[in-house]
């Protein structure tokens, strides 16, 4: 008996996290980073619209006063993370059924049907990390100046794909902390 406890306890902390797992995989990661580039504002700001225009984005507002642009745009959830989840929630669920089978036999199979619960692991991750973003770009430096200086305030995935793939074109530079962090 003393072998089920210690069993019970280990799958309980295994829900434990996933769900603090699902919590992280659709958590809010927004950034601000500065970048520069010795290229004028309006070829850095063209290039930047055009770019965020293929991969989906739309100009939500312009404020020429405070030199903001807002662009919106929507996550979508990954569907084989969202499988996986469902997956590993339906084997956590079934291992939870088959420990507190042992514990109280009495239930008979009727605990194993915790692992019909499995899916909603899944569905709440669909549901959470599948919202809508913001990207803005906020103009530091004067408009007519010879070299831009940019706050771009975003989801922390879209500004390391931002810097990966305009950095070289536009010859963006930040202080590299996206790049160099694990999460």
């Amino acid at each position: 008996m003393p072998t089920l406890g210690s069993t019970l306890l280990l799958t309980l902390l295994l829900a434990i996290g996933l769900v603090f797992f699902l919590r992280a995989a659709s958590k809010d990661r927004t950034t601000v980073v500065d970048v520069q580039s010795p290229q004028p504002p309006l070829e850095v700001l063209e290039g930047l619209n055009s770019w965020l225009t293929t991969r989906g984005w739309s100009t939500e507002s312009a404020d020429p006063d405070q030199q903001l642009l807002r662009f919106h745009g929507q996550v979508r959830a990954s569907g084989s993370l969202a499988l996986l989840l469902s997956l590993l929630g339906g084997l956590g669920a079934a291992c939870l059924g088959l420990v507190l089978g042992q514990l109280l036999p009495a239930l008979g199979w009727w605990p194993l049907l915790l692992a019909l619960l499995g899916p909603l692991a899944g569905v709440l991750y669909r549901r959470r990390a599948a919202r809508p973003e913001i990207l803005e770009v906020r103009l530091v430096s004067a408009p007519n100046s010879p070299a831009s200086n940019l706050r771009l305030r975003a989801h922390r995935d879209e500004l390391i794909a931002l810097e990966l793939e305009l950095g070289p074109r536009l010859q963006l530079s930040s202080d590299g902390r996206l790049l160099s962090s694990p999460i």
